[in-house]
């Protein structure tokens, strides 16, 4: 029997939607939630996700603020810009989307970023208090998004064995101190690219995360039947055929592990969507925590 599809889509939605009624409360208030979002260049696939992110705001009745620099801007002038929404009380959460040119120091911008406004989750001190469970900190959007999809679907968590194929700051070790959180309670194992006979520790999982950025990675035989499958990769594959000459490809090999699995998120239209809506949610937050006169 196929497995179960987890729609990212209609979980983002519903994330939107309370989003949407959370705001008019702010509003009601005197608090307009600001997003700010600062793009460096024209990098294609950073263009329409920044672009996306404007319209999410403004259908949320969200403030929203998009600047745009060239991909000649300097280090100085790009922090510049960060001090600015800084200090700019209509602006209550802000990123600056990557990748940067490489005359732009990524981790020096981060750190630029006021943690309180830091609603992608990435400056040290929020990925401090949420490894140690601090609440008033910031998460990344993704793996929090699936954290969301996870509850919504009622898939447990308590106990549950977890592997994580990937250790990255953005999503993997995010993702496994989401998981260790009381009220979650998970047993996580992160796998990486030194991790020795791999499908051994994916065959154990009652959950199983791939977010590794390689297509079609994980393939049926490193999957335990039954499993819940969280495919946060999306990959660009060619293919002569497709209109723009490739597809779109998670880090599963979707159709012969979704004969195996007992559920799994299709790419696109699996977490991919639940970024954005954690985004507007981390926003309205801090939004939130402003103190009216």
């Amino acid at each position: 029997m196929p497995a179960e599809l987890l729609d990212g889509i209609a979980v983002a939605r519903a994330i939107r939607d309370e989003v949407a009624v959370a705001v008019a409360a702010q509003k009601a208030r005197g608090v307009v939630p600001g997003l700010a979002v600062v793009l460096v260049g024209e990098d294609p696939a950073s263009t329409v996700y920044v672009r996306n992110k404007g319209r999410a705001c403004e259908e949320a009745g969200m403030h929203s603020v998009t600047i745009r620099l060239p991909d000649t801007a300097s280090q100085a002038e790009l922090l510049a810009v960060v001090d600015q929404l800084n200090a700019d009380p209509a602006i209550h959460g802000m990123l600056v989307q990557m990748p940067l040119p490489k005359q732009c120091n990524a981790d020096e911008v981060i750190r630029r970023i006021d943690p309180a406004k830091d609603v992608d989750g990435f400056h040290p001190i929020n990925a401090g208090k949420l490894l140690i469970g601090e609440k008033d900190g910031f998460a990344p959007c993704t793996p929090a998004g699936v954290i969301e999809l996870l509850k919504r679907y009622d898939v447990p968590t308590s106990g549950a064995d977890v592997v994580i194929v990937g250790r990255s700051n953005i999503v993997g070790k995010p993702m496994a101190s989401l998981l260790m959180q009381p009220g979650v309670d998970a047993t996580v194992t992160i796998c990486h690219s030194r991790t020795r006979e791999l499908p051994t520790h994916t065959r154990r999982a009652d959950i199983l995360i791939a977010a590794i950025g390689r297509p079609k990675f994980v393939t049926a035989d490193m999957v335990k039947p039954g499993a819940t499958v969280i495919d946060v990769g999306i990959n660009r594959v060619d293919e002569p055929r497709a209109k723009n000459g490739y597809v779109l490809a998670g880090d599963v090999d979707f159709a012969p592990v979704s004969a195996v699995a007992g559920k799994i998120t299709p790419v696109p239209g699996g977490v991919g969507p639940l970024t954005i809506a954690m985004l507007l949610k981390s926003t309205l937050v801090a939004a939130s925590r402003v103190r009216v006169a």
